[in-house]
């Protein structure tokens, strides 16, 4: 399975540039969208759809980072993206669905509880209901049973193709899951924001200001730094045919995307 590694949303926070890293999939049953970073509504309306945080984060909003104008540069349609797994429901996230109306949005079923239909001050203030007014056709899922990796809670999307598999990492947020996707010679683990920082997973130093905001965001502080020690041990067995990768690390991002390449 051909698997491209896309920025779909360059962020300039104090301290250095992030990335919104999404993988777009070409599968048997079309392509396939893990995440989507911001869209082209979000570029028209960021008042409106992102909110004060904005201000914080610094998105580029440009353009050619939407995941619907990248899609289009390699050469596909927008139809042609059928199945749309969201690691959760950040605006960072899901600002791109709207622009594939026609893709079923797979998501963990806790997740949509939380953002849907939220319990907590935090999450009603945290997510952005206006992104997905236009009604996506929603799958949910309860990742329990299946081990995946030495991870307890885990779903192969069989629903979608052979080779993806969701895996509950909650704690960012109530219902926050990792997608595992098979390209055929390893699998890539997208653990969303399971952690925003390289250092999580070598040892080595996080900035402070990543370390203070992943703190700050957290739905339960305690399941962050379980996943943070999981996600760890997890790289630091350097399983040859598994590669971690966060939402938000450049560096990693830029490893993956290679220079002009692509595909994984």
């Amino acid at each position: 399975m051909r698997v491209h590694h896309l920025n779909c949303g360059t962020m300039r926070v104090p301290g250095g540039d992030l990335v919104c890293h999404v993988l777009l999939a070409e599968s048997d049953a079309g392509l396939v969208l893990v995440d989507t970073g911001f869209g082209r509504a979000d570029l028209a309306d960021p008042a409106t759809r992102l909110g004060p945080p904005r201000h914080l984060l610094r998105p580029v909003l440009a353009p050619a980072e939407t995941a619907a104008a990248q899609v289009e540069r390699l050469g596909f349609r927008i139809e042609d993206v059928r199945h749309i797994v969201v690691t959760h429901f950040d605006f960072d996230h899901i600002g791109g669905l709207a622009d594939f109306p026609h893709a079923k949005v797979h998501v963990t079923a806790a997740e949509v509880q939380g953002a849907l239909r939220p319990s907590t001050a935090q999450e009603r203030r945290r997510f952005r209901a206006v992104q997905w007014a236009h009604g996506p056709d929603l799958v949910e899922h309860t990742p329990a049973g299946e081990r995946w990796r030495g991870f307890a809670a885990a779903k192969e999307l069989t629903g979608i193709a052979p080779g993806f598999v969701l895996v509950a990492l909650p704690g960012h947020t109530r219902g926050h899951a990792a997608v595992a996707v098979d390209t055929g010679s390893r699998w890539l683990l997208h653990c969303g924001d399971a952690f925003y920082h390289r250092g999580t997973l070598t040892g080595d130093r996080v900035p402070l200001g990543l370390r203070l905001a992943e703190t700050g965001v957290a739905f339960d502080r305690a399941m962050v730094r379980a996943n943070h020690a999981r996600l760890a041990d997890l790289h630091q067995r350097a399983e040859p045919d598994l590669t971690l990768l966060s939402a938000h690390d450049p560096v990693i991002y830029a490893a993956l995307a290679g220079s002009g390449n692509t595909k994984d």
